[in-house]
């Protein structure tokens, strides 16, 4: 009797700790980092670069400063991008991360409201689910 609630406690425990591990982290193909490499680097460009105000600027090119961020987080990704021109005199930029099929009504919701709003960013995406 003593080992099985022994055996439920560490059940228990295992649950609570499974529980504190973010969503986002279980259900990523891969983190961010290791999209904004890929890309970057095959531009041949600066990865994180850090800002006047030690934010970062996910990748400098010569001509943008882009911000890297996961579909379902789109509209935190124009104000990052503008904030990172608007520090770098470069033109705003993001790369989607599209890692499923599903994952394309954000890209369609990025490019709309960019589009609503004459905003001038430029978008790519990027992984499983990319135009």
């Amino acid at each position: 009797m003593r080992i099985l609630k022994k055996l439920c406690a560490i059940l228990w425990f295992s649950l609570l700790c499974l529980q504190a591990i973010p969503v986002d982290a279980t259900e990523r193909v891969h983190l961010e980092e290791w999209y904004q490499k890929k890309w970057c680097n095959k531009q041949g460009n600066q990865l994180e670069l850090v800002l006047p105000d030690r934010t970062r600027c996910d990748c400098l090119t010569r001509t943008h400063a882009i911000e890297f961020d996961f579909a379902n987080k789109w509209y935190e990704a124009i104000g990052q991008s503008l904030h990172y021109s608007r520090l770098t005199g470069k033109r705003p930029g993001i790369v989607l991360i599209l890692e499923s099929p599903t994952d394309k009504k954000y890209w369609h919701k990025l490019n709309k409201t960019i589009e609503h709003f004459k905003l001038h960013i430029d978008t790519w995406s990027i992984g499983e689910g990319a135009y």
